[in-house]
């Protein structure tokens, strides 16, 4: 009964809902090529959101998560240019070590010096793209100038699945597994939840949030390469405004803003909700322009829901504590 009233629950029993509105004017839509072809198109928000629930729950945002992929993505674009024979595992690996570099630049700023995670990732995610201008001159980078196999890769198929499908897949469960059954996980919710005690249990915030950030900045860096192989394209504005995406997915799926609340499920289902919404639109003749003004929307309705769950709680704490002490 617990988990049928939790957030989870009720934005699966939404997403279900809108796919049988949809599948009723179009029943193509849900069928099962189409639904591959959504899930594929949405991962890069789902292992982008997956990063950024991380630092959520230590009381941090990323707003640099957007600009980290399109640099991440710029960069192995060119490399592939002027090295065709690189193996795409070299290029992986390289992506996502240059995006945790960034995302543990943050992390330091945000650790060492104690300025405002919104801030530090405001600056640097106006530095990245700045750095983009720089190293590309402005100039695209296009398909044409690709290898097959640096652009063949996230598209190839296996088992039915094309592996940028599977690389969200992979994400969703190295990261679960990471937060359900590893120290640093559980010192992520501890932090989040509450900083004052987790220092008391020997827990160092800064330390746990330095990385969180990189974690984000790694998963970033993957997503950069995947990314631009996919639409095999790269040029400076890559991802423009994405990261107001991936903060509502997080917070669609009832990550609190103030930390140390949610689960990676209602993450992974808050990407699936934006992912539908954004495919379905030109579906249903509708401008995907409406799509910032739902994901606005939602989000709105999904912190006015954790404003009042967490009232709730508090009520029912209070209510025992008085209760207790009329006993006594």
């Amino acid at each position: 009964m617990t988990f049928l009233k939790s957030r989870e629950a009720m934005l699966g029993a939404a997403i279900l809902l809108l796919l049988f509105l949809i599948a009723s004017r179009f029943p193509a839509f849900v069928a099962p090529a189409n639904l591959v072809r959504v899930f594929t198109d949405t991962s890069p928000l789902l292992i982008l959101a997956l990063g950024q629930t991380v630092v959520i729950l230590t009381r941090c945002i990323d707003l640099s998560v957007a600009a980290n992929l399109a640099l991440t993505g710029m960069v192995c674009a060119m490399l592939n240019a002027a090295m065709p024979g690189l193996p795409v595992a070299a290029i992986l690996l390289l992506a996502v070590a240059l995006g945790a570099f960034m995302g543990a630049l943050n992390g330091l700023l945000v650790w060492k010096l104690a300025i405002p995670s919104i801030v530090v990732t405001l600056g640097t995610m106006t530095i990245f793209r700045g750095i983009i201008f720089l190293i590309s001159d402005g100039a695209w980078v296009n398909a044409h100038e690709m290898s097959a196999s640096f652009t063949g890769f996230p598209r190839s198929t296996v088992l039915g699945l094309p592996v940028l499908a599977w690389f969200g897949l992979l994400v969703a469960v190295l990261v679960a597994v990471m937060i359900a059954r590893t120290p640093l996980g559980r010192a992520f919710y501890a932090v989040g939840g509450n900083p004052h005690a987790a220092i008391y249990t020997g827990i160092d915030v800064g330390k746990t949030q330095f990385w969180a950030f990189t974690l984000s900045g790694a998963l970033a860096g993957l997503t950069g390469y995947l990314w631009v192989a996919r639409y095999a394209v790269a040029y400076v504005d890559i991802a423009g405004g994405f990261e107001l995406e991936v903060v509502a997915a997080c917070v669609i799926g009832g990550i609190s803003i103030a930390g140390g609340a949610g689960t990676i499920l209602g993450t992974i289902l808050g990407a699936l909700f934006l992912g539908i919404v954004k495919n379905a639109l030109p579906v249903v003749d509708i401008s995907p322009f409406w799509q910032m003004a739902i994901s606005g929307t939602a989000i709105i309705v999904a912190v006015t829901l954790n404003v009042r769950n967490a009232r709730a709680k508090g009520r029912i704490i209070l209510r025992s504590a008085q209760a207790e002490g009329a006993t006594a």
